[in-house]
This record gives structure tokens, sequence and C-alpha cells, in this order.
């Protein structure tokens, strides 16, 4: 059993991996003396003031326990012996409550649960046999909390000073929003951002995704001096026998006199979020945080995130999304994109902190951080990037400049390494590209496949366009294991320029998307990053950069497309549910009296506009619609002959309809070609009885798509 006098207690505080050095520092500004680093904790001395103040003011630890003894606990009776040698009527009365958290490591005791009864039974004994009277077990806000971590045999056994996990502050009562941060990682963040220089500048505090607003009122505590146990009413010191209530209260009252000083002048902390129910919970944690008036915080999508004029710089601080618990991978990355541009635009000399679980988005902000720290929310780890925002820390964002840094990392990556499976893969790209070329130049195509998911274990399908290569992965399933997965990928990034024959600024690289997306208004995307490619006489633009949007020139329509330029000689013609209107453009051409393109979203409006300028076809025989096919059907009155529909994926009963109301729109001597990426879809000729219904997906499929079966299916209706 350790002696300690009452100046000199043992302590532990406990906190989350990767906060231990920032908590060292805390301790010791408390008045810690011999604070010494441990996995997910601190050891430290110090008298019973020294622990109050470290319940009260610790921003960063878990728990502070004071340890009472270390005692061998090899088995069950020597765990029971050893708990049993401390006198605990010293620390709790007999009829009182108590819990026990029990956690063991590399010990032969391995059950949690059985290892905490044996020490509740061992102290429920000692006071029956002393006092005929025995403690009972109570799970929430128990008189004394007994803390046992059991390592390598050896017991050490503790009273839980705090009693609940300190980052519980009081002001977060559920309904937390998705994801929220611990408010110790929170102030952790905020630490390292260097926040408290800043506010004591009188630096803004903002958060842009602000969420239930854990980050804000963290950083509104710190500035105003707040001590973050005020907010509770329960410490597991208050029913424990030698607590000293008037040294306690005397703390408290110097903690209370602190925060009315600091939040008298409190630097603005301001915080957005896109989601409105975020910012009823935020507000509602504020109120409770005792900081209404003190931080401000509104409705607001990142696209309008702005500053007033001659705003002094300060700390924007944001924890977006990461693909984990909230969003996929693939459509957050213009979102980080966007957050990158706001730093650039925007925070001129600005510090900025983010906080992801996924450091490639990161990448996505075309910034160089200053700074990164390991971090975990939770059991997720993730880092946090500092960043000084300056024109020079901003990298080239062109697309050159972006495809040479990723292959020259892959590249790096595997240099010196002897792969046999990557000189497979490179073999068969060679191979193909042999074979593949002569029919092409034959052809006098330009824009073709040469290789798809050839090799299961390179699932990677590679498209030329013109001078550029456009390369996307295929998802992997979940069960492959990451790191595998990303070693494949280097591997491709790194062999690509030598047989291809290409700069790496030529080559484009992308993981396919689950699901194609929308374009929204707010995502940084200009059509003058998209490149010119032809076709049999055709000039598209396509887009090889950007994630989870078509290219606008699907090369496994290339015999529709000459199909439509042939039948639409002298006819009227129409595509729904267009993104860069490649069919309108090919009927056009091919000498269509008319052409009507329907479009969903403003940025495809656009993009069909500027493919129609290239091919010297933008005037009003070419229209371009921008609205929902699905409500547009009823209003419109023409009748085409050639109709290209591109099905979106909508509910299998709801084909039927949306076949019925294209089909009003065919003139009687009329044909509808229709695709689908839905390979499970199958038209019932019982839904268009007065057409001939057939499919042509074999007749469609192009030379080099043969290798692999269809993605999409086509159809003829006449």
């Amino acid at each position: 059993m350790n002696n300690q006098s009452a100046s000199h207690l043992d302590l532990f505080a406990t906190t989350p991996k990767g906060l231990e050095l920032l908590l060292v520092d805390e301790l010791r500004n408390l008045g810690a003396s011999k604070a010494a680093e441990k996995l997910a904790g601190v050891e430290f001395t110090g008298d019973l003031a020294l622990a109050y103040k470290a319940c009260l003011w610790s921003r960063l630890a878990n728990r502070i326990l004071l340890r009472l003894a270390k005692v061998p606990a090899e088995t069950p009776e020597a765990l029971y012996a050893g708990v049993q040698s401390i006198a605990w009527e010293q620390h709790m009365a007999p009829e009182a409550t108590l819990s026990v958290n029990f956690v063991s490591s590399q010990s032969k005791i391995t059950h949690t649960l059985f290892g905490a009864q044996k020490v509740k039974d061992a102290i429920v004994d000692q006071f029956r046999e002393k006092f005929n009277v025995r403690p009972s077990v109570a799970r929430e806000h128990p008189d004394l909390s007994v803390n046992v971590y059991l390592h390598r045999d050896i017991a050490t056994i503790s009273i839980d000073l705090s009693g609940d996990s300190l980052h519980k502050r009081n002001y977060r009562l559920g309904g937390g929003g998705i994801a929220p941060l611990k408010e110790n990682l929170a102030a952790a963040i905020l630490l390292r951002a260097g926040w408290p220089a800043i506010a004591k500048a009188g630096g803004m505090l903002l958060d842009p995704m602000s969420g239930s607003g854990t980050l804000l009122i963290e950083g509104a505590l710190m500035a105003g001096d707040v001590a973050p146990g005020l907010g509770r009413d329960y410490f597991g010191f208050l029913h424990w026998k030698k607590h000293q209530p008037m040294m306690w209260e005397k703390l408290v009252e110097e903690a209370v006199a602190c925060r009315a000083i600091g939040l008298a002048s409190l630097p603005p902390i301001i915080g957005y979020d896109a989601d409105a129910y975020a910012i009823k919970i935020a507000f509602e944690n504020i109120e409770r945080a005792g900081l209404l008036g003190k931080i401000h915080v509104e409705k607001r999508e990142l696209s309008a995130l702005t500053v007033k004029e001659n705003t002094s710089p300060g700390l924007i601080v944001v924890n977006p999304p990461y693909g984990e618990r909230i969003g996929e991978e693939t459509e957050l990355q213009h979102l980080y994109a966007l957050l990158g541009e706001k730093f650039k635009t925007i925070f001129s000399d600005w510090k900025a902190a983010v906080f992801t679980g996924n450091p490639e988005l990161g990448k996505q902000m075309g910034i160089r951080a200053k700074k990164y720290y390991s971090l975990f929310n939770g059991a997720i780890p993730c880092q946090l990037l500092l960043f000084d925002i300056t024109a020079e820390k901003f990298l080239d964002r062109s697309p050159a400049a972006m495809n040479e840094r990723r292959i020259a990392a892959a590249q790096r990556a595997l240099s010196g390494l002897d792969d046999a499976a990557v000189a497979m893969f490179a073999n068969r790209l060679r191979k193909n590209i042999k074979h593949i070329q002569r029919w092409t130049e034959r052809e006098n195509i330009v824009c073709y496949r040469v290789y798809d998911a050839d090799l299961p274990e390179y699932a990677f399908s590679v498209d030329f366009y013109e001078q550029y290569v456009y390369v996307q992965e295929y998802p992997a399933p979940k069960s492959v294991d990451k790191d595998k997965a990303l070693r494949r990928q280097q591997e491709v990034l790194a062999v690509l320029p030598e047989v291809l024959a290409l700069p790496a600024a030529q080559i484009f690289f992308q993981v396919k998307p689950r699901r194609v997306l929308p374009v929204s208004e707010d995502a940084l995307i200009n059509l003058d990053e998209f490149y010119q490619v032809h076709e049999d006489g055709a000039t598209f633009l396509v887009n090889l950069q950007h994630v989870g949007i078509e290219t606008g020139l699907v090369l496994q329509q290339r015999l529709l497309r000459e199909k439509i330029k042939i039948l639409a000689k002298d006819a009227h013609f129409l595509e729904l549910f267009a993104t860069a209107g490649a069919m309108t453009i090919c009927a056009a051409l091919g000498g269509a009296l008319t052409t009507k393109t329907v479009v969903e979203a403003a940025f495809d409006f656009r993009w069909v506009k500027r493919n129609l300028e290239l091919n010297n076809r933008l005037n009003k025989q070419h229209q371009v619609i921008t609205t929902d096919p699905l409500l547009w059907f009823d209003r419109e009155k023409t009748r085409y002959h050639v109709i290209f529909a591109d099905l979106p994926a909508i509910e299998p009963e709801d084909y039927e309809l949306v076949l019925y109301q294209i089909l009003k729109l065919l003139l009687p001597d009329g044909i509808l070609f229709l695709t689908s990426q839905d390979r499970q879809l199958k038209l019932d000729p019982r839904w268009c009885p007065d057409f001939q219904v057939e499919e042509i997906t074999q007749q469609m499929m192009p030379a080099d798509f043969s290798r692999q079966q269809s993605s999409r299916r086509y159809w003829q209706i006449s």
C-alpha cells in the first residue's frame, strides 16, 4: 500500500489519447509537481486543493483519480485481499453508496464485470464485518466511485474524485447533433490552434460548420477564463469522508469571480451551420452554458460564408464531415475545396484549424498545413491540421500540378519495390493499347477505353480522351483492407506515365463514385477547367477532374451517337435527363431541324450551351430547358421524330409512368432510344402495347467495351 500525506497525494488524470502533453502543461499551470505523461493520462502529485482545482479547471482531463494502493492481483483471491487491505471506513460511511469501475490489461483476470464484482464484494464484506451494515451500489452519482486498473496482474486502486467524466460540462444535454465532439477534445483543438493568445489579442473565433456549438462554447469558456467545472452539480468527492467543503467552496467562489471578469470582455465568437436543427441545438447549449448574448450563431451555407470588411484576423476552426458517419467521401471533396477557396479569398492572414478523420479530403483545400497532430474522435483516428492563411501557403491547384503531385507521391511510396503484380498490370495495359490502337487509327477514333478491370486485382478503367487519360478506380468492397486498396492505387498511378508514354499532367485519376451527383451551385466547378475533345466531327467539353460528375461524353454510347446523328437528319430531336447534351450535339450536326435538351441542373444547362457554342449550333433551332423533366411532360405539346432518354435512378414501379409520358411525345413514325444503368430493369411490353420494343444492348457495344459486361442497357422503341 502507498503511504501518502495530505500535501503529497498520488494523483492520476485520465485523458483521451493524444492529449497527454497538453494535459501535463495544464496541470503544471494549476500547480502540479512531477507531472509525467503516461498512455492516456498524466500522473502527478499535489495537495487536496490541487486535486479540487484539477476537477474544477481542467479542460482536458476525463477523470481525476486519487491512488490509494497498488496490490498484486494474479488471482481473484489476491485481488479481494488487496482491496480489503484498505481501511474503507476512512473514505465512506457504512450506509453510503458506491460504484466500481474496473479495467484490465495484460492480466490473468480478463473479465471486467467479474473483476468489478470482486472489488465490490471486498468493500461490502469489510463493512459488514466491522459495522454489520453494508453499502449499496448506485450506478449514478454514488457517494464514492472506486476505480481499479489491473495491469500485468498489479491492481492500482483509486478513488475517482471527479465521479463522472469531466468532459461533461452540463451544457449539452442529449440531442447533441450528428457526431458531436467531446468537450475536452474541442478544448484541445483550440489550445493546439493557439486560441488563448488570439483571444487575448481580441481576434475573432469563427466556426462555419458549428453543429451543436461545442467548439464555440469551449472557445468562449477559454477566452472568458471560465472554469469548465462550474456548470457541474456533482463530483465524486462531495460525499467522500475526507472532503473539505470550505476549501472547495473557496475555490468555487474564486472561479465565479474569474468568470464575471472574463465574460465581460469576450472577443467576437460566431458560428454558422447549414442545418437549422443544429443551430437550434447550439442555441440551447449556449443558453445552458450561461453564454447567451456572448456567442452568435445563425443558419448559413458555407457558400455564403463571409466576414465584415476590416475585421481583424482571428481563428477559423472547423470540424467538417469526413465520410465515416456523416457523408460519403466522394460527396465531400467539393465541400473541402470550397472551404479552401473561402480561406484563400476571405481569410487572408487568419489562422485556421481543421479537424478531420480523412486527411486525404483535407488535401482538397489546396493549402499546406504548417503543423498537424494525431488525435482521436472516439475510436476514429483523426488529424488536426493547422494553417497560416497566407498566399504563399496555397498550392498550385491547376489540374496539371495536382496530377503531377499525386503521381509523384505514388512513385515515392513505391520507390525501390519490385512487385510482380504491378508488372502484370503494366504488361496487360501495354498489350491492350497495342491491340486497340490499330482499330482506333483505322476508324479515326480518339476517345476510347483501353483497360476495364481486366485483372480482378486491379479494378480500374483506363480511357483515352485524345491526349488525356482518365483513370477510374472501381470502389472496393468494405471487406477489402484499406491499406491494400491504397497500395493497388499507388501501383497503378506509379506505372501509368511510363506505360502510356505521357506526362503526369495529362493523366487524371478518380475513385468512381457509387452514384453520380447533381452539381450544386455551391460547387467550385468552372467549365473553363474542362477539356475539349473531338469525335466524328463534333467537339465536346469533358470533365476529367471533378469527382462524382459525368465526363460529359460516355464512351460506351459512341455507336448510339453515330446512329442518332444519321436518324436526326431533317427531324425534330429531344434529349431528356441530359447532362452535357452529347446526343443533342450529334443530332444538331446530323442536320436536325430542331433540338430540345431538358436538364435538371443549372450547371448542366451551361454545359449544354457551351457544347452548342463550340459546334456553332447556339441558335434558336436548338433549345435548352432547365426543369424537372417529370414535371415538364404535361406542359410539353411538341412531338418529336427522335427522342433519347438516359433514365434516372427511380423506383421500379415508376418506370411505366415515365415511359408512358415519354411516348406521348413521339410522332407516329418516331423512334425512342432509352438507356439505363439499372442492370435489373426490364421493360414490360404491356407498358407500350402499340410499340415495338427491342433491347439493343449488344448491338450498341463498341469494340473497346467488348471485354466486360455492359454497365448500361439500351432499348429502341418505335
